[in-house]
């Protein structure tokens, strides 16, 4: 199988910044990752906070015809946040708005803030993520469907609009990387996103876990699929500084709001030395032999899909663009 390669979009902005003024350089990333041969697009999904953040469906249906014919998913969608009925309808109608080329990538969320506003207790989190998932799964089904979990009940009801791919847009899980994690993604998705801090060793231990649970529920191979960032300069050492300055200021919003524990699947948000230490290990800053050389890796891994951001907070549209030309010309041609 040829390794597949998706790019993340960045959707959540510096504060002060108007996303308005933005929208035309997205499509010309967008319009630049097709020309790359990028075969995916995928932006994220928060709520609240001091990042302007435009969310992920109306973002991903307004970007589908520069998208041509790459698939376009989100990355992740907090689940647990929204009921199920009208999740299923919001990803339905983005399957038809891009001509069955959606992926439902569903997430459970970590921020204590955007849960309490929500009016949801962070205990009913995976319970709430797991019913969600069977039911919107049944609901696509375009047939009669009867629900009655301990959070979500639907009587006798059928979706008003069945998606364009038959039984619905491909799952995929966003999970920790832990064993609990990969044995949740292996049961309810037809793929797992791994996080792009973790390190090829512990990659390679949780895909373990991951592929023992798919082979234990009978379920066939999926597409495995790791995050990884992405910064390309023929001065390996200046895309390390540049990579470190953007992604670090981002790191540090995000490590701003309260996560559920602070175990080893939210390392990477807790000191400046500790996201230093995963952008050194799992991060490709680099030049691109140096990227050539850790995507082989991630190939031999048995990886087959790895979705690249390269744009974090201040880091400017140049610099994507730039990043983006030489994995066109000096890295994707290795792996065709």
């Amino acid at each position: 199988m040829t390794l597949k390669f998706g790019l993340a979009i960045m959707n959540d902005f510096p504060p002060g910044v108007v996303p308005a003024s933005r929208i035309s350089m997205m499509r010309e990333q967008v319009r630049a990752a097709s020309d790359a041969g990028i075969s995916s697009i995928w932006v994220l999904q928060h709520y609240l906070g001091s990042m302007p953040t435009l969310q992920p469906v109306p973002l991903l249906s307004a970007l589908a015809q520069d998208a041509g014919e790459m698939t376009l998913g989100t990355n992740m969608f907090i689940l647990p946040l929204r009921h199920p009925v009208e999740v299923a309808e919001e990803f339905a109608t983005l399957d038809h708005l891009t001509g069955g080329r959606a992926v439902a990538g569903f997430g459970m969320g970590y921020r204590e803030n955007e849960f309490e506003s929500f009016g949801i207790p962070m205990g009913d989190r995976v319970g709430r993520y797991e019913e969600s998932i069977t039911l919107i799964r049944q609901l696509w089904s375009g047939q009669d469907t009867t629900f009655d979990g301990e959070h979500f009940r639907v009587k006798d009801q059928r979706i008003s609009l069945a998606p364009v791919q038959p039984g619905g847009p491909p799952v995929w899980i966003g999970a920790g990387p832990h064993k609990t994690g990969a044995q949740r993604a292996a049961r309810l998705g037809d793929a797992w996103i791994v996080p792009p801090h973790v390190t090829p060793e512990k990659l390679a231990q949780v895909l373990g876990h991951y592929r023992a649970e798919r082979e234990r529920l009978g379920k066939s191979t999926s597409e495995l699929v790791v995050r990884r960032e992405l910064v390309l300069d023929d001065d390996r050492d200046r895309a390390r500084h540049i990579g470190v300055t953007a992604r670090g200021a981002l790191t540090a919003k995000y490590a701003a709001y309260n996560a559920p524990q602070q175990g080893e699947a939210y390392r990477h948000l807790q000191t400046d030395s500790a996201a230093e230490e995963v952008a050194d290990a799992s991060y490709l800053f680099t030049d691109p032999a140096g990227a050539v050389a850790a995507l082989k890796d991630l190939e031999q891994q048995g990886l087959t899909h790895i979705v690249l951001r390269m744009q974090w907070y201040e880091l400017g549209q140049e610099q994507v663009l730039a990043t983006l030309e030489k994995f066109k010309t000096e890295v994707l041609p290795h792996f065709r």
